[in-house]
């Protein structure tokens, strides 16, 4: 078990879209890491909850390169199971959205990921994206802290 997995152990944690993207489409620089985190949600070792916007983020790219063998493993992977939540954008995270992104100056679709883990009561964030920092309240994991330079 590796340090980042062994550090979400017992979080609730929101994975920010880049998570699965990194994931599914296997970056080279985070696999490793990826899999272990993904080993450790399979075992319940800790639980994952998302946005219905991550599978528009994650969308557009196969759809724009065609690849629909690409698209259909997104919505595999972001179907809601025991280990995961996929959260709908309702009217409550968007009304939150508008007061985090006041807050923080988050551009609204992050906004969005922040608002939902918070009205989800994610105690952690896990992303590839610093300016998260901004949201004080959630416990922040930056993947690119978690690798060892070559």
């Amino acid at each position: 078990m590796g340090r980042l997995r062994s550090s979400l152990k017992g979080h609730k944690v929101y994975f920010d879209s880049n998570i699965f993207m990194y994931y599914i489409e296997e970056a080279e620089n985070f696999k490793t890491l990826l899999l272990d985190v993904f080993e450790g949600l399979e075992s319940h070792e800790f639980f994952a909850v998302t946005s219905q916007l991550t599978l528009s983020e994650c969308l557009v790219q196969p759809i724009t390169k065609q690849r629909n063998d690409l698209a259909r493993l997104y919505y595999l992977a972001l179907e809601s199971s025991d280990c995961l939540t996929v959260s709908a954008v309702s009217l409550q995270v968007l009304i939150s959205a508008a007061t985090v992104r006041a807050q923080t100056n988050l551009k609204l679709p992050d906004a969005i990921h922040a608002s939902t883990a918070l009205t989800q009561h994610c105690t952690a964030m896990l992303t590839n994206d610093a300016g998260f920092s901004r949201v004080p309240t959630i416990e922040l994991f930056l993947l690119s802290d978690w690798i060892s330079p070559c």
